[in-house]
């Protein structure tokens, strides 16, 4: 269960982690961890895989119990879950809009307001085997929409989506968190887009390297160091005067795309 806070006073974030660790069969996956995220903000978890991201979030949603420390979540507070993976039987006949009333009962209305505001209103009737990647990722954003969501937690939402893709999903997700006015729980390892959409960054490698503002992060030598060891990491520009299909895929031109990539 998610722990409330051991003060009287109770805290006055959305999520508040304190001194939290997580140790597995005599493994550390997160030492001493800290972090709290407030109502209209957007925090990213950066890190290597193996980092301990996912942990991270499984402990906040109060399906993995800490080792120490607590976890407190704002009491009644709705969230909306996005999982880093998703898979459905191909067998069985499914479609976007069955699926999005598994999780409870909505009129065609809502279900057509959710699916129109993350651009994937076309595919109601889809059978859910047939959409792509970016269109999942979508169809789970509505979703979690659909809930009303306070806090909204994310476990790589570009994860599957082609790169310019991944720039059209990070705006959506800007747009989500100013028309919603709700928390966001980010992680990614896409840190080129992450920098430009979050307002605090937390990198993270089973304990917090660095946390900050994602200029001052950018430039921190313990964040240089970590992601310095990877085969390579994409800086990536996109300016838009022109839009995308739900993969990202360009419908009118006059686009201006900067990409560089550095080996580590």
């Amino acid at each position: 269960m998610i722990k409330k806070s051991n003060d009287n006073t109770p805290p006055t974030s959305l999520i508040e982690v304190k001194e939290v660790s997580l140790r597995i069969q005599g493994n550390t996956i997160l030492e001493n961890i800290n972090l709290n995220l407030n109502t209209g903000e957007t925090v990213a978890l950066i890190g290597p895989n193996g980092a301990g991201k996912s942990s991270l979030v499984r402990l906040i949603l109060g399906l993995t119990k800490a080792t120490t420390g607590s976890v407190y979540i704002k009491p009644e507070t709705r969230i909306g879950y996005v999982p880093q993976q998703f898979s459905i039987d191909n067998t069985l006949p499914l479609t976007v809009q069955r699926f999005l009333t598994l999780g409870g009962r909505y009129s065609t209305t809502q279900l057509n307001n959710a699916l129109s505001e993350v651009g994937a209103q076309k595919l109601l009737n889809s059978p859910i085997q047939n959409i792509s990647g970016g269109e999942t990722q979508r169809v789970m954003l509505a979703r979690a929409l659909l809930r009303k969501p306070e806090l909204l937690i994310l476990d790589e939402p570009a994860q599957g989506v082609d790169v310019t893709g991944q720039a059209e999903l990070y705006e959506l997700i800007s747009s989500i968190r100013e028309n919603h006015r709700c928390g966001i729980l980010m992680v990614s390892h896409d840190l080129h887009f992450v920098m430009a959409t979050t307002n605090r960054v937390l990198c993270l490698n089973r304990h917090i390297c660095c946390s900050g503002h994602p200029e001052a992060v950018s430039h921190d030598p313990r964040y240089l160091e970590l992601f310095n060891r990877l085969p390579s990491i994409a800086l990536y520009t996109h300016h838009h005067d022109h839009s995308h299909d739900l993969d990202g895929n360009i419908i009118s031109t006059q686009c201006d795309h900067t990409q560089e990539k550095t080996d580590g």
